[in-house]
């Protein structure tokens, strides 16, 4: 499993991956993120979005098929590149499940099974913009594990490590841009969760912890072995935990459940990364995204795994993105923006963004975003005034 991605290089000469470059040889965009990353006050503020559940209705209210978003609301490129092949919000499968319809069920609607192997109820023909009812999920013991999953993340594969190819080619040259590379990773409650279901999971900390066990050593040989094969080729900046491991109130499960079935994982994957790094002296950021009341678990990731990243706080589950970000000054954010009240229209608005703006690019290290997708309830005109009066801030 060798890949020709190697090329000459001098000891000591800046290349974006045995040694960073300078930053006068940096990208704009690179420079604009790395500042954020660095905490730097009153630096520029990078324009970006969480994402958009929005775009029908804002069809039918005017905005153009095939609208270059990034022109239209007036958003920086990223600076960042991330490296795939490690899940996102289902496992990296490998082979995928097949995906199939399974039966019509009631009121326009029919069960499919999707890549994860999970039994989804969804409306007939629209399989994307809403969230699907889970009935079912390919985990129910050690015997399905072994016979439906593991396999399916054999860090092994042939065909896993050349889908990476091209990606570990754009990742060597954004690098010499000075970009970002991060590697994403689905965390190990959104890896567990979709590979048991929410609710079962939660009976199988209690009734099966040597399978949630099995499934966590399957997730880290599996990590560790794509990230070894990454760092032959580039230095990591930030490894990303798509984690969503809490909500409305806190995190799911408690912080000793969190230290016996995720952190042990977590901190040799750490520590394996920071060891194989080709540029030794290069920080690696550790990131972790949940949805939910974020702010609850800050202290317990900081003092694990050393997080110094975090996102999206929403701000119906009492994330305050000022007040968090005073209490924790060496933490980069990124989100904080209440979707709700982009809803309510200009004047609310611009009090939330004058509360907020002012007081974090003094602090530093924030990337506002949405908390979470923009939903439909934001009208077009809504998200206009919004994005204009956020460029007021920028730089």
């Amino acid at each position: 499993m060798t890949l020709s991605l190697s090329t000459p290089y001098q000891r000591g000469t800046p290349d974006g991956i045995h040694c960073m470059i300078p930053r006068d040889q940096m990208c704009s965009e690179a420079i604009l993120d790395r500042d954020v990353y660095a905490l730097k006050p009153n630096a520029p503020i990078p324009q970006r979005e969480f994402g958009y559940y929005s775009l029908e209705a804002w069809k039918e209210q005017g905005l153009l098929e095939g609208t270059d978003l990034t022109k239209e609301f007036g958003f920086d490129p990223s600076g960042k590149f991330s490296l795939g092949g490690l899940g996102w919000c289902e496992a990296a499968f490998t082979p995928e499940f097949e995906e199939k319809w399974i039966r019509d069920g009631e009121d326009n609607t029919e069960i499919i099974q999707d890549k994860a192997g999970r039994h989804l109820l969804v409306f007939k023909g629209r399989r994307q913009g809403f969230m699907p009812e889970y009935l079912d999920h390919p985990v129910k013991d050690q015997k399905t594990w072994e016979e439906k999953v593991k396999w399916r993340l054999d860090p092994e594969s042939e065909k896993r490590y050349s889908l990476l190819q091209d990606r570990l080619e754009k990742a060597k040259t954004e690098a010499q841009k000075g970009k970002i590379i991060c590697q994403g990773v689905i965390g190990g409650y959104m890896y567990l969760r979709s590979l048991m279901g929410p609710e079962e999971l939660l009976y199988a900390f209690y009734d099966s912890p040597e399978l949630l066990h099995d499934c966590m050593k399957t997730w880290l040989e599996l990590a560790d072995a794509v990230t070894a094969y990454n760092q032959k080729h580039v230095t990591l900046d930030e490894i990303f935990f798509a984690e969503d491991i809490c909500y409305n109130a806190g995190p799911l499960i408690g912080p000793e459940m969190i230290r016996e079935f995720l952190f042990p994982y977590y901190q040799q994957l750490i520590n394996n990364l920071r060891s194989r790094q080709l540029d030794q002296n290069r920080h690696l950021y550790v990131q972790v995204d949940t949805d939910g009341a974020a702010h609850t678990v800050i202290d317990l990731y900081r003092e694990e795994i050393g997080m110094d990243v975090m996102s999206p706080f929403e701000v119906a589950s009492g994330c305050d993105i000022v007040e968090i970000g005073r209490q924790h000054p060496y933490l980069v954010m990124s989100g904080g923006i209440d979707k709700r009240i982009l809803a309510e229209g200009p004047n609310a608005i611009d009090r939330e963004l004058d509360r907020i703006m002012p007081t974090m690019k003094r602090r530093g290290g924030y990337i506002p975003t949405c908390d979470h997708g923009v939903p439909p309830e934001v009208t077009l005109e809504n998200y206009r005034h919004y994005r204009k009066k956020m460029l007021e801030y920028a730089t």
